[in-house]
């Protein structure tokens, strides 16, 4: 497995591009599935994931291309998928490919909607939390569909198609919206979906479809709007830019200290982690080219921060904001209230000198003079490029094993740090 090699103590001073939001291309991918027209999709990041659900989809029948790189682009540029399924060949999600990706798990109101009939492998738990389908099938059930588990599938079958209904999900879910809002463009009649997600990425699936031919209103609220339609058709559609690795980068320049333009970032996707970020004396400016992230050498203040739905501060930026803390000039509380088990980065971040405790879903984190480089492993995505802003101000040398977590959500990370001053090399296996 490849290694990612860092020696720290340089500042970050550049531009870094933000690619396509990782967690929008995917629903926006697994649309494709709701219509027999094409389905183009603009600045789609180059990632593990992106790459498995072409294969997941191309299972179900569906051809896609990809646009060839222009003379004189940047390789930091999205790609332009196409993706169409005319023909759907396979309703089947087999769980050799299911367990791969949970979010593939979500053709399920797609192929449910148009097909009438989808048999989908249960994902399985994950290392952050067992994150259940209930809510999934559920908001399913209300749309008319009969569902039955088989060996560890889901056979999901709606003679005659789905019908509108009510769904109330009795816990935030960003998958399940996805889903279930999905299935109710081509039911026929109304859907509601009652708390709703609010993420950005709701919105953006929403706008898609909606540019296919849906009819939907409210996304972006607690309750959505669904009028079902017949079918839909083409569409070309720009993928948001991404959020998380927005944060990521505004927090890694925060640790190092420097001045960084992060291309292309919008700061209304994440205003609840800019706040808290400006807290720490971060200063951020927005610009006609994106966000400029600025610290100028100044401690880092500690600020306790709890993990919520949108729009609050997410769950996909809290490691590295610990990561952060690890540095402040104090003790701060990061509580986790999303997932049960996502404090796992922890005992990699004391190898490198951290000062952490754990109380539950409460971490304290008390501030230290110095990180010291070490080996460390990853064990998610979003911990392990945590372990990566770390390294980035640790005395001596930081080895990240099992980086094959980043490459799932993060479009040349060492080459975008590099570009900005920092020591950091991918070592292949």
């Amino acid at each position: 497995m490849d290694k990612i090699r860092i020696v720290g103590g340089n500042q970050l001073n550049g531009v870094i591009p933000i690619s396509g939001a990782k967690n929008a291309a995917l629903p926006l991918m697994i649309a494709s599935l709701l219509c027999e027209d094409t389905l183009t999709l603009e600045n789609v990041p180059r990632l593990r994931d992106v790459a498995l659900l072409t294969q997941i989809l191309s299972n179900h029948g569906v051809d896609y291309s990809v646009d060839g790189k222009r003379a004189g682009q940047d390789t930091m540029t999205g790609q332009t998928i196409h993706l169409n399924a005319s023909n759907i060949v396979d309703t089947t999600a087999p769980y050799e490919l299911v367990s791969k990706m949970r979010a593939s798990f979500w053709v399920i109101g797609p192929l449910l909607a148009r097909m009438h009939t989808a048999r989908v492998s249960l994902p399985g738990g994950c290392a952050i939390g067992t994150r259940p389908v209930d809510f999934f099938i559920d908001g399913l059930k209300a749309l008319g569909a009969d569902i039955e588990m088989d060996r560890g599938y889901v056979q999901a079958d709606a003679k005659g198609g789905l019908r509108g209904g009510r769904v109330v999900f009795p816990k935030i879910s960003v998958g399940a919206t996805h889903t279930v809002m999905m299935a109710a463009t081509l039911a026929k009649g109304e859907s509601v979906i009652e708390n709703a997600a609010q993420e950005p990425e709701v919105t953006d699936l929403a706008n898609c479809l909606i540019g296919m031919g849906a009819k939907i209103e409210g996304a972006g609220t607690d309750t959505i709007h669904i009028q079902g339609v017949d079918s839909l058709g083409a569409h070309r559609h720009p993928v948001i830019p991404d959020r998380i690795e927005t944060g990521t980068y505004a927090m890694a320049v925060a640790m190092t200290g420097g001045e960084v333009t992060l291309e292309g970032a919008r700061g209304d996707l994440l205003e609840g982690a800019l706040d808290v970020l400006r807290q720490t004396g971060t200063e951020i400016t927005e610009t006609n080219m994106g966000l400029k992230i600025k610290r100028n050498g100044a401690g880092i203040s500690p600020v306790d921060v709890s993990t919520e739905p949108f729009p609050g501060f997410p769950t996909d930026l809290q490691a590295q904001f610990m990561a952060l803390m690890t540095r402040s000039k104090g003790v701060s509380k990061i509580t986790e209230n999303i997932f049960e088990n996502r404090f796992m980065h922890v005992q990699e971040l004391a190898r490198l000198g951290a000062k952490i405790t754990l109380d539950g879903q409460v971490a304290s984190v008390e501030g230290v003079e110095t990180l010291r480089g070490a080996q460390v492993m990853a064990t998610d995505l979003r911990a392990s490029v945590s372990l990566v802003i770390a390294g980035l101000a640790a005395e001596g040398e930081t080895t990240v094993s099992r980086v094959y977590h980043l490459d799932r959500g993060f479009e040349r990370l060492e080459e975008k740090l590099s570009r900005c001053g920092a020591v950091i090399e991918r070592i292949s296996a």
